[in-house]
């Protein structure tokens, strides 16, 4: 028993809380219950789990964001963004690290903060920086500072909780001002704002892929507080902020007074920075869960195949039970999609011929999309019924596709 009751404080201290803080190669792995070793899931993976989790454990609990995760799921979903862009993330953190050179301050005859800290910073200004801001006010310095102390803190590299080197962490609060410093001509800032804003844009695109595989998948989903709209929050204290509830509220409710359709779901897109988008796919398909509880609750998992120059872009899947079914369709690795661009995988000049093959559904067979309205059907192929991508993701890059009946 006394061994039990050691295993788990040994476990949250000595490996999320300090080498988590210490092992800065992609920060969005290093995550509560995650394993940074393991970089990346295949699509075959993400189906045997899911079967098994349909088979064993149907009422399991899936949650993307807690108080207790290092980053929300839109920060990691940002920061994953990295792992398809190698060559532009290497030049960019090489050009910053010349830009801030001289921001940095010898602590015992070591320029501080040290290429680990500086490349967590780099990392976490990537994944939280907000929506349509080109220039970080005094708020969003303090949050980073305050992150960057505590994470030093946790590492117990330089500095720590028990013994703080005042030292350190003055160079390192120092490093964080000097290089947001938006009062004067700061070609750091300057440089920051192109790969920022291409990764916000595909880290949305990744967002409400994961957010819609969550709702859906075999388990039962988790919304944190906070996370209906964009949620661009750190470790605590960051994620236990007071959330804005009467503006969630009023945003819902304009929302539940209008039907779903191709120019809702157009307008959503284009305004994604608002995260209207996210709440409404949020509670688009919490509703669709409602009123088909045993689809949900013990429907049939079906991986689906793709077809074509884009198929290992998508990640697909049927749910089934009785007369009741579903697909669910996302994008995935989104800039080797779309060749890196600020444009949204939608449409035929993103998806080609490529195709969904349906097997055990006849050709004819009819789909609507729970977010857009559009309706499409079923063609004849080799492998089954196919739904053209271009169809599925006409309006909006991610689709609930109910079979009408």
């Amino acid at each position: 028993m006394k061994f039990q009751q050691l295993t788990g404080p040994v476990m949250a201290k000595g490996v999320e809380d300090t080498a988590f803080y210490r092992y800065n190669r992609l920060v969005a792995l290093n995550e509560v219950g995650g394993d940074p070793g393991v970089f990346g899931t295949s699509v075959a993976e993400f189906h045997r789990q899911n079967a098994e989790r349909a088979r064993r454990w149907p009422h399991e609990l899936l949650t993307s964001s807690t108080h207790d995760t290092k980053r929300s799921e839109d920060v990691r979903a940002r920061i994953a963004v990295l792992s398809e862009l190698p060559r532009e993330w290497r030049a960019a953190v090489n050009r910053w690290a010349r830009l801030n050179r001289r921001r940095k301050t010898r602590v015992e005859g070591t320029p501080a903060p040290d290429r680990n800290d500086e490349y967590l910073f780099y990392q976490t200004l990537l994944g939280v920086w907000p929506w349509d801001v080109s220039a970080p006010d005094d708020a969003f310095v303090t949050r980073i500072e305050a992150f960057m102390i505590k994470a030093a803190r946790e590492a117990q590299t330089h500095t720590g909780w028990v013994n703080p080197d005042a030292g350190y962490e003055d160079a390192l609060r120092g490093f964080v001002r000097a290089a947001l410093d938006s009062a004067r001509p700061n070609p750091f800032l300057e440089d920051v704002a192109t790969l920022r804003d291409l990764v916000a844009h595909i880290g949305a695109i990744n967002a409400l892929a994961q957010l819609l595989l969550k709702l859906a998948s075999p388990g039962v989903p988790d919304i944190y507080q906070g996370t209906e709209l964009w949620n661009q929050r750190l470790v605590d204290p960051d994620n236990r902020r007071p959330v804005d509830y009467p503006s969630r509220a009023r945003l819902l409710k304009a929302l539940h007074r209008r039907r779903p359709s191709r120019a809702l779901a157009r307008e959503l897109l284009e305004t994604k920075a608002d995260g209207r988008i996210k709440l409404y796919l949020t509670a688009r398909a919490l509703a669709f869960r409602n009123a088909h509880p045993t689809l949900f609750a013990g429907g049939d998992y079906h991986p689906l195949a793709v077809e074509g120059a884009a198929a290992e872009h998508v990640a697909a899947f049927a749910r089934r039970h009785e007369d009741d079914e579903i697909i669910v369709a996302v994008p995935r690795l989104v800039a080797g999609l779309t060749g890196k661009k600020l444009v949204d995988p939608i449409g035929p000049e993103v998806w080609g011929d490529s195709r969904l093959i349906v097997p055990g559904v006849d050709p004819g067979s009819r789909y609507r999309d729970v977010f857009s309205g559009l309706t499409m059907e079923a063609s004849a192929g080799d492998g089954g019924a196919t739904l053209p991508l271009a169809t599925v993701f006409a309006e909006l890059p991610f689709a609930l596709l109910e079979r009408m009946t």
